[in-house]
């Protein structure tokens, strides 16, 4: 009796720690990728803001200033739409990661209702 315990305890041990190193690695692996898209639009927006002051510090008279003002709120309105943008990608990893969490969660709950219910089953048979 000890011993059919002792394995059924064990399988569902691993069982469960097996789907949180899933979880962990998927969770790990979104978080990489949230990371890089940030990362990336940060670049993007230094690399974008060094020449605007690049521009800026060029600039001799009002008509170069009346262009370099144009040209900020130009730049202004992109690196909005841009952090918009990168905004709606970490949403859309952010629900896939969901989703597979879900469908994990759902995997073990299925096979944690199967190891208690596959008992059950081999004593009424026996019966």
């Amino acid at each position: 009796m000890t011993q059919q315990f002792n394995n059924q305890f064990f399988a569902y041990t691993k069982q469960v720690t097996e789907g949180a190193f899933k979880a962990q690695s998927l969770a790990l692996k979104s978080l990489e990728t949230v990371a890089g898209l940030q990362l990336k639009a940060l670049e993007q927006q230094t690399r974008d803001s060094a020449a605007f002051v690049a521009e800026a510090l060029e600039t001799r008279d009002a008509d170069a200033l009346r262009s370099l003002w144009e040209k900020g709120a130009s730049l202004s309105r992109e690196q909005a739409e841009r952090a918009v943008a990168v905004s709606q990608e970490i949403i859309a990893v952010t629900q896939k990661a969901a989703e597979s969490l879900q469908a994990l969660v759902q995997e073990q709950r299925q096979a944690a209702n199967e190891a208690v219910t596959a008992p059950a089953a081999v004593k009424k048979a026996a019966k």
